[in-house]
C-alpha cells in the first residue's frame, strides 16, 4: 500500500493505529493536506489534489453512525462518497470524503425537502440507522435533514451528510451539573476529549466553562475507581 500525500484511498495509512485528532491533523498536514473548515464537532482538512476532504473530530461518538449511512445509502447518489474511516484514541473520528462544495441556501432547502418527504432512498436508511443510534447512544440527537448539511460534489450532484450527532447542548448541559452521570454512560477511553470540541456544539460554553467540565469528569473518573 502506498502512502503518497495525494493519494486519497491510501491516506488512512498516514494515521498510525494508536492515533487521537491531534496525531490525525499532523500527518495529513505533514503530508501536505491543508485546513479547509471547521464545523460543530469537526475541522477539515483538503488533500493536496484537491479531490478528498478529512474530517477530524476530538470526540465523536455518532461518527459511526454518519459513515454507515454513507456507505448503506451509497446506491441513491444523494450521499458523498466515503473513502474511508478510522475511529481515533480517545473517542475522536476521522473521515475520507469527497470534497464538497456550499450550496446557494434555495437549492438547499429544496433539496432536504425532498428527502425529508421521499418514500424511500436515502429517508429509509436514514431512519433505520437513527433508530440504532438512539438505542445505542446516551443523548442522542434528532435526525438533521438541515439544509446546512447539503452539500455539491464535484460532478455537480448534490448530497446530504452529518445527519447523524448527539444532542450536544444536553449532553454538555448534563456533564456540568451531573459529571457522574456522563462519566457512568460514557466510557472513560470514548471521552477523552470531550472537552476540544467546537464551542457551538457545547451551547455556546466558553473555554472556562469546558475546562470546568473536563475537570468535573477528572474527578468522577476517580470516585468510579474507588468505588
Amino acid at each position: 500500500m502506498t502512502t503518497q500525500a495525494g493519494s486519497n484511498d491510501d491516506s488512512l495509512a498516514l494515521i498510525g493505529p494508536d492515533a487521537d485528532h491531534r496525531d490525525a491533523e499532523v500527518a495529513l498536514v505533514d503530508a501536505g493536506w491543508v485546513r479547509c473548515g471547521a464545523g460543530d464537532w469537526a475541522i477539515a482538512l483538503s488533500s493536496p489534489d484537491g479531490r478528498a476532504a478529512a474530517r477530524i473530530s476530538p470526540f465523536d461518538p455518532a461518527g459511526t453512525y454518519n459513515t454507515a449511512f454513507y456507505r448503506e445509502a451509497a446506491p441513491t447518489g444523494q450521499v458523498p462518497a466515503l473513502f474511508g474511516h478510522r475511529r481515533l484514541a480517545g473517542g475522536g473520528d476521522l473521515q475520507v470524503l469527497e470534497l464538497l462544495e456550499p450550496v446557494p441556501e434555495d437549492e438547499a432547502v429544496s433539496f432536504a425537502r425532498t428527502i425529508r418527504e421521499s418514500d424511500g432512498g436515502v429517508l429509509e436508511v436514514a431512519l433505520r440507522i437513527h433508530d440504532r443510534l438512539r438505542r445505542e447512544q446516551p443523548w442522542p440527537g434528532p435526525l438533521d435533514f438541515n439544509p446546512t448539511n447539503v452539500m455539491r460534489t464535484a460532478d455537480g450532484r448534490l448530497v446530504m451528510m452529518d445527519v447523524f450527532a448527539l444532542d450536544g447542548p444536553r449532553l454538555y448541559g448534563t456533564a456540568a451539573t451531573d459529571p457522574d452521570l456522563v462519566a457512568a454512560r460514557i466510557p472513560e477511553s470514548e471521552r477523552r476529549f470531550i472537552a476540544e470540541i467546537p464551542l457551538a456544539t457545547t451551547g455556546g460554553r466558553q473555554d472556562e466553562e469546558m475546562r470546568a467540565i473536563a475537570a468535573g469528569l477528572e474527578r468522577a473518573d476517580v470516585r468510579r475507581r474507588v468505588q
